[in-house]
């Protein structure tokens, strides 16, 4: 894999400047995250994907787009019901299917790891930016599109382009909420520590959240 810092400008997939690496690699992955994927996820982590080059770009950054492009990818297919185990974070779900397809197709063991760093930390704020690149990106990618941190950074174009590339739904807001509490309902002790608990107490009244002063408490030691 060849790490870049720019992107030609007639190449396959180019939206505002930035493109999708034409490789076997990369198509394959598109192909199973949209068969995988509702459309509301599948073009959320294409955004991601975008939004994270973009930053990549402005920041001039060395990343490799192939290895960001995974990340971004497969971010979410831990939500999904293919994916989803019983009792893992979702975020691992996703950090472990990546690694497998990564694997399958003779990926370094060292980039493997990278994706599935930022894939795993891309819900835990304060962290990935002081990372490699590409964990970094990843969870710049992500805050942009759910939470909209740094959307003034971003061009009028360029927001344009990639929501004209891959929709941006008026119910966006609401919808990726539903979609983050449909897969993590059924383990709700994965949210402990992380910001899913919040998806889950705005849908259920009834949910109490772990506390973490309560388990130094109730822990073996004495006093």
């Amino acid at each position: 894999m060849v790490l870049v810092t720019s992107y030609a400008s007639h190449a396959p997939n180019t939206v505002a400047s930035v493109d999708i690496p034409d490789s076997a690699l990369t198509r394959t992955i598109t192909e199973l995250v949209r068969d995988t994927e509702p459309p509301l996820l599948f073009h959320h982590s294409s955004r991601v994907y975008y939004w994270a080059a973009l930053t990549g770009k402005r920041r001039d950054l060395r990343f490799d787009p192939e290895l960001l492009y995974a990340g971004a990818m497969f971010h979410d297919v831990g939500l999904t019901p293919k994916h989803a185990s019983a009792h893992e974070r979702f975020e691992v779900d996703g950090a472990n299917t990546a690694r497998d397809f990564l694997r399958s197709h003779g990926i370094p063991e060292q980039d493997i790891d990278t994706v599935w760093t930022a894939i795993a930390l891309h819900t835990t704020p304060g962290i990935p930016q002081h990372m490699h690149p590409v964990i970094a990106l990843l969870t710049a990618g992500v805050e942009m599109d759910v939470l909209g941190i740094a959307f003034s950074e971003f061009t009028d174009a360029e927001r344009d382009a990639v929501v004209r590339a891959h929709p941006h739904p008026g119910r966006f807001k609401e919808e990726i909420i539903q979609a983050f509490y449909d897969g993590i309902h059924h383990k709700p002790e994965t949210t402990f520590g992380n910001v899913k608990a919040d998806v889950l107490a705005d849908k259920n009244p009834s949910f109490r959240p772990e506390n973490f002063c309560r388990v130094i408490r109730a822990s073996a030691w004495p006093g």
